[in-house]
């Protein structure tokens, strides 16, 4: 009997220090992966090394913001202007990206200083606010019409982006202004960088000393600024205002812009001025990668009347970014397409009731042969991109 207990108990000793040591084991993991976490946390989503994680916005960018008289005189009402019904039937395409930007070839400064057409042209202020309102996110502003208006046109300009909080690149007030690299960063932890060019001024000289104000094509320049928007920023897009226009080609010079662009890592070209779509594809830089060119995404909306210049666009793609224990990757992914076109109509002998229209919805009495134009578009625009996708409205 002795012994039967002297063996329980030596048992329950055993039983005991075994449960006591699982005990201690588990408290001892549970605070070293509390540590862990903490100190995740502490660093931000962008040094998570516990576990991949994955992550992506929607991008999409428009053409030319080109207002005629023709277009300004449609919108205007008893008390101003307004464009929201031009942009209404392509809006949703506008709002559901994270990030939507648009040129605004034409500068906003008012009508204090006098709206006007071709050759010099300025547009009212209330644009900026109902491109806001349909969803664009940014504006780019160096093209051959920045200085139409001089200084105090952009001056005017960007103190209404400021006032409405629509964030503007390309044309600036400041050198500190300039050098302010434009960046959103978005819920998702993705942060992207926006520049922007033009190879000219229609002749207008830049003032001595205000460089600052509309950002010309130097490489020397490009090249500063991509290094530092790539030190800041997951992800860098650059626009340029170049090639010719009219042509539904790019220049070989655009096409050397672009491997230019490529080799010094920019991911994504979006590219204005010829006025016409121009095809989409990918141009692999020198160390290996591969960044998404749009030589021209034509005219979103304009008064022209002319075929071609009345088709353009929203163009999307997808970037994501993977984070591991090892670093992260940034890619641009899955481009696609919304061709559009501007439609109008003659009262009294003049154009108007102008709207922005998914080109796929217009009817015969709209365009004549209005499906083959479509079918042709998809075809042009891809023809260097085969897989590029259009995106089918319901």
């Amino acid at each position: 009997m002795t012994r039967k207990i002297l063996l329980l108990l030596l048992f329950f000793v055993f039983l005991f220090g075994c449960v006591q040591d699982t005990d201690q084991k588990t408290e001892k993991d549970v605070k070293a992966r509390s540590l862990q976490i903490e100190e995740k946390q502490a660093q931000g989503p962008i040094f998570d090394t516990l576990y991949p994680v994955e992550r992506e916005i929607n991008m999409a960018a428009i053409g030319d913001v080109l207002i005629h008289k023709r277009v300004y005189q449609d919108a205007a009402t008893e008390t101003g202007y307004d464009f929201t019904n031009m942009l209404a039937p392509v809006a949703s395409d506008l709002k559901n990206p994270t990030i939507t930007m648009a040129n605004q070839e034409t500068v906003i400064g008012g009508t204090a200083i006098g709206l006007s057409d071709y050759p010099r042209f300025n547009s009212p202020k209330q644009l900026a606010n109902d491109l806001q309102s349909a969803g664009v996110d940014l504006v780019t502003m160096a093209n051959n019409h920045t200085l139409d208006h001089g200084e105090e046109a952009i001056r005017e300009a960007i103190a209404h982006y400021d006032e409405i909080g629509m964030k503007y690149t390309g044309g600036f007030k400041s050198e500190a202004d300039r050098n302010d690299i434009r960046i959103i960063q978005t819920e998702s932890d993705i942060s992207v960088a926006f520049l922007s060019y033009t190879y000219g001024t229609n002749g207008i000289s830049v003032p001595n000393g205000k460089e600052y104000l509309v950002n010309l094509m130097d490489r020397q320049l490009i090249k500063q600024d991509v290094k530092k928007a790539e030190q800041k920023a997951d992800v860098t897009i650059v626009s340029y205002h170049f090639g010719n226009q009219y042509q539904r080609y790019p220049s070989q010079e655009q096409q050397n812009v672009a491997q230019f662009s490529a080799d010094l890592g920019v991911d994504v070209v979006i590219g204005h001025h010829p006025h016409v779509l121009q095809p989409i594809e990918w141009v692999k830089g020198k160390n290996g990668q591969k960044t998404l060119v749009a030589y021209s995404l034509g005219n979103f909306l304009s008064g022209q009347d002319q075929l071609y210049r009345r088709i353009g666009g929203i163009l999307n793609f997808t970037v994501k970014k993977k984070t591991e224990a090892n670093g992260q990757t940034v890619s641009i992914q899955s481009p696609s397409f919304l061709p559009t076109f501007v439609d109008y109509n003659y009262e009294d002998g003049a154009m108007g009731n102008f709207q922005v229209l998914p080109l796929q919805d217009v009817n015969e009495a709209q365009l004549e042969n209005a499906q083959q134009h479509y079918e042709e578009t998809k075809q042009h625009l891809s023809q260097w991109l085969p897989e590029l996708q259009f995106i089918e409205e319901k």
